[in-house]
């Protein structure tokens, strides 16, 4: 079993805009400014995607794209990691997603073109929790940063990550987990732990300033540091640049990549950039578009593909 994989599903999307209805809890989503037309942003959204694309490819990284449907819209097609995720023993696991209008991106045609590649042993669907007079949401990989090796889920608590949903995650994926609260500089819920920590082969970036509580500040470093894991703390203010949505990812011939947006690198110290660089490849991208009105990076834009080959 490997943390890291070389095949990464991404969603080209048709109509990416500001979505109102999650920017109720996701502190890193902009507005549009007056006078910037919704068809600007999607266009140049599409821009910035093809050329993450073209830089993956470029770097022997497999990329397999699905075209987003036109209709019906889905503002945040682009970020699929929040409603599917894959696992090394042929598991598909689809997840009850918080805002109402996000629902719809699961589509049951990827997993058919996930189906034709990729070995398919088991698929679990978590999503009629959505229906429950309480519902409960777990947004995948967004929600959840999996050690893979270890066997460990690290979580912080919001309104679209709860702890029942992480429990029963645990029990039918055989792993522990550890969930713990983050704010950020306003004293919010930071709406998904993939953007406050990323985990590599041997190294986990995240931001410990976001987690006040310091008995779970303690747990979450020492657990870390008990799975062979070097922590590269970073700050408030660089993880409001996105320095915490990153993925490690592997070439084709096994090189180590640690892809970034252009933003998260261009914030990191140069220290900082040197740690990484002597464990891992840094791959910065220019996502300015999608990370302003999407509140998302470049980690949210790619779903690990851990299934076996065909």
């Amino acid at each position: 079993m490997l943390q890291l994989t070389n095949h990464i599903l991404m969603i080209r999307p048709a109509n990416f805009g500001y979505n109102a209805e999650t920017a109720q809890n996701n502190a890193f989503q902009n507005s549009p400014i007056y006078g910037i037309e919704g068809q600007s942003i999607s266009e140049k959204a599409v821009e910035e995607f093809d050329a993450m694309v073209n830089v993956l490819r470029s770097h022997d990284i497999h990329v397999m794209v699905i075209e987003d449907t036109q209709e019906p819209i889905k503002p945040d097609a682009i970020f699929p990691n929040n409603w599917i995720s894959t696992h090394h023993n042929g598991t598909i696991i689809t997840y009850p997603m918080w805002a109402s209008n996000r629902r719809i991106e699961r589509r049951e045609d990827i997993i058919e073109a996930l189906s034709a590649k990729y070995k398919v042993n088991n698929r679990y669907s978590f999503e009629f929790y959505e229906e429950e007079d309480e519902p409960l949401f777990l947004e995948g990989t967004g929600s959840m940063i999996i050690d893979h090796i270890h066997k460990i889920v690290y979580a912080c608590s919001s309104p679209r990550t709860d702890a029942r949903l992480l429990d029963k995650f645990g029990v039918l994926m055989g792993m522990d987990y550890l969930i713990f609260e983050a704010k950020d500089q306003n004293g919010q819920d930071i709406y998904h732990t993939n953007v406050m920590m990323a985990l590599g082969r041997d190294f986990a970036v995240v931001c410990l300033e976001a987690i006040q509580n310091e008995v779970a500040k303690n747990k979450l470093i020492s657990t870390l540091e008990n799975t062979g894991k070097k922590i590269i703390p970073i700050s408030l203010e660089q993880m409001a640049h996105f320095a915490g949505n990153m993925l490690e990812v592997l070439s084709n011939y096994g090189t180590r990549y640690l892809v970034m947006s252009s933003s998260a690198h261009d914030v990191l110290t140069e220290k900082q950039r040197q740690e990484l660089a002597s464990m891992t490849h840094l791959l910065p991208i220019s996502i300015p578009t999608i990370e302003t009105y999407g509140g998302g990076s470049v980690r949210c834009m790619m779903a690990e593909i851990f299934l076996p080959k065909k």
